[in-house]
């Protein structure tokens, strides 16, 4: 049975800032197939050089840029943002690796030793180690070279899944009890595949820095509207929602649906958050939630596949394939429910890596089926990424309870 109840989304692209943007364009000749994001206005808040490369768009939506007020270019500290939580703390990485009392203490506590301990790209680390790590079953320990974070590679099969979020968990409690200043352990899970190459699967585990006040998901949980999270947002934004959804086998993947893997060898993870998202909007309008739903999704690949590795062809091939299942997320969205697109950080290509970087971000929004843009809602009236959550707020009318968590 179809229920009329109002359904809020909000999609953040990950790294896909608007630098990032228009830098892909201007180092990939070819054409760039994005109708339905320049439908939506991506087109009119690209700097004017690269317009015309997105073509026409047709003015029913909100288009702006937006930059966060927080201080680190993080995912947990943009997707926090958008949720109404500022942060003016700034974190440094390792370049030498941990400490070596840290990690001794992590090994007693896990019951395993670790090895590598450098800085490096996650699947740097994985593929000149992996050899190593299935032969002795310790794992990976490495330092990102964006994100102030400890990482440990595990392959599924060596390590299983349970025991690797346990590890995540022990590292992160581990470094807050020795005063290290990270945001999150990771747990990377990886597998690998019948040719024998490694693939990083959707049951990677982040153990977080707690959030320390209350977030738009919890004003909302306690108004009664359905919260659920899809992909990693629930690892970012670490609070308590009604459900979760984090694929991670084809298996779950709807044929009818047709979602493609963009990557020649299959390592994308966005076919899986999509279909999770379709998922929890049929879900919204399927279900009695008489105060409404709201879905935060991230589509992951922009950074982790593609951002990292420096890869423009594949980042905006990725992209292509975000916006070719636009219209099938629309389909699936009733007469004046909310979509909301964005990204959390943008990606600077650098000659030896991709490196987070704090850049104007796309703030665009629209309500399916009206005669107006947001249909009465308004922008502008919070800062930064702040100002998205506020758009869901009033949305579910909520608007002086978000105010309260972000004006403290």
């Amino acid at each position: 049975m179809k229920h009329a109840q109002r359904t809020g989304l909000l999609i953040v692209i990950d790294a896909v800032g608007l630098s990032t943007l228009e830098y892909l364009l201007s180092k990939y000749p070819g054409k760039v197939k994005l109708p339905n994001l320049s439908r939506l206005g991506l087109g009119e808040i690209v700097l004017p050089e690269f317009r015309k490369r997105l073509g026409k768009t047709g003015g029913k939506s909100y288009a702006a840029r937006v930059s966060q007020v927080s201080a680190t270019a993080d995912s947990l500290v943009g997707h926090r943002e958008m949720m109404g939580v500022v942060d003016h703390r700034t974190y440094d990485l390792f370049p030498d690796g941990f400490r070596r009392d840290y990690l001794e203490e992590l090994e007693r506590r896990i019951g395993r030793k670790t090895f590598y301990n450098k800085m490096a790209g996650g699947m740097e680390a994985i593929e000149l180690n992996a050899e190593e790590h299935e032969r002795t079953g310790r794992p990976i320990a490495y330092a990102s070279k964006c994100d102030p974070l400890i990482q440990l590679a595990m392959n599924e099969s060596v390590i299983p899944v349970a025991e690797q979020h346990k590890i995540a968990e022990t590292a992160f409690a581990l470094a807050m009890e020795m005063k290290i200043p990270i945001t999150r352990a990771i747990a990377r899970a990886y597998v690998r595949n019948e040719q024998g190459e490694i693939i990083r699967t959707s049951n990677r585990h982040d153990a977080v820095l707690p959030i320390g006040q209350r977030t738009l998901v919890d004003v909302m949980n306690a108004a009664a509207v359905w919260t659920v999270a899809v992909g990693k947002t629930a690892d970012l934004v670490n609070t308590s929602y009604r459900a979760k959804i984090k694929l991670n086998s084809e298996v779950y993947l709807d044929p009818s649906l047709k979602l493609r893997f963009v990557h020649p060898k299959r390592k994308d993870t966005n076919p899986f958050s999509i279909q999770g998202t379709v998922n929890a909007l049929e879900a919204a309008h399927a279900v009695y939630r008489p105060k409404g739903t709201f879905i935060f999704t991230n589509l992951v690949d922009t950074d982790s596949v593609y951002g990292h590795t420096r890869d423009v062809e594949g980042a905006l091939k990725s992209l292509e394939e975000i916006d070719r299942c636009l219209p099938l997320i629309e389909k699936h969205m009733a007469k004046g429910d909310l979509l909301a697109i964005t990204a959390d950080h943008g990606m600077l290509h650098r000659e030896d890596y991709g490196y987070h970087n704090n850049e104007p971000l796309p703030f665009i929004a629209c309500r399916k089926g009206g005669d107006r843009k947001l249909g009465g809602l308004k922008t502008g009236l919070m800062p930064g990424l702040t100002d998205i959550g506020s758009l869901f707020a009033q949305y579910f009318g909520l608007r002086k309870e978000y105010a309260a968590i972000v004006r403290g």
